[in-house]
């Protein structure tokens, strides 16, 4: 979606995104934004409600992110998403009486980024990690401008042996999915190279995997796909099945 979702007002862009999030029945999509500061908005009619967190408008636009939902699905959530920075955004959805499910949004600064404003985000991102109870489900999904390789036996039940390409400098984030036992769930399915790969370079016309979905490595078994759609370049929207399993309280 973040093709639809850039530098135009929310009002123009989002009715368009939700045309595209309801003909696959999307029930929560995220993405990176370019909107200012932070909102809310309900398209009557669309289905839709969109929540993002930007930079201020007088700010150069180069991060936000934002949750769309199903509307019929708000009065079911915790709380509405809530902002940790222009690049995280949280929201807690239960899951029947006993269980809830975190899903963050994400959107890593690119690798021409100094050093220091990479180390900052994975620093925020371990934080955010740290902060979920070991007994509530974790999922994070986003831009993470990073590449894991194929390589899944140097990075054992982090990685599986169906990703693309190689594994650029950039090893935060596989050092951060070590740290808390975390896995891209990306790599664990055997696709064709189309419904892996997400964006595109303009210039070399090389697809890469740079969007991930990653989650505990115990809540693996509720990743039923994570499949990417064939869609025009530079972006394709990618969709992930989900089939969480509810625990029953103990004792």
């Amino acid at each position: 979606m973040s093709e639809i979702l850039q530098k135009q007002a929310p009002w123009v862009t989002l009715p368009l995104a939700a045309r595209e999030l309801a003909r696959y029945n999307i029930d929560i999509a995220l993405s990176e934004t370019r909107f200012g500061d932070n909102g809310q908005l309900t398209k009557t009619g669309g289905g839709y409600t969109f929540f993002w967190y930007g930079r201020s408008a007088e700010e150069r636009r180069e991060a936000g992110v934002g949750f769309a939902i199903k509307t019929t699905h708000i009065p079911k959530l915790a709380s509405i998403p809530e902002d940790i920075n222009n690049r995280l955004m949280k929201m807690q959805l239960p899951l029947g009486r006993y269980t809830c499910v975190m899903l963050v949004s994400a959107y890593a600064p690119m690798m021409t980024n100094p050093d220091e404003v990479k180390d900052k985000f994975y620093e925020e991102l371990d934080s955010l990690i740290s902060s979920v109870p070991q007994s509530e489900k974790l999922i994070i999904l986003g831009d993470f401008n990073a590449c894991v390789c194929t390589d899944h036996q140097a990075w054992h039940n982090i990685t599986g042996k169906h990703g693309v390409g190689k594994c650029n400098s950039n090893r935060l984030l596989l050092r951060t999915c070590a740290s808390h036992d975390l896995n891209i769930t990306n790599t664990m399915f055997c696709l064709p190279n189309r419904n892996k790969t997400i964006w595109t370079h303009l210039r070399s016309r090389h697809w890469h995997q740079i969007d991930y979905v990653i989650t505990k490595v115990k809540g693996r078994q509720d990743m039923r796909l994570t499949k990417a759609l064939d869609r025009p370049p530079p972006h394709h929207l990618q969709i992930q099945l989900l089939h969480p399993t509810k625990e029953k309280a103990s004792g």
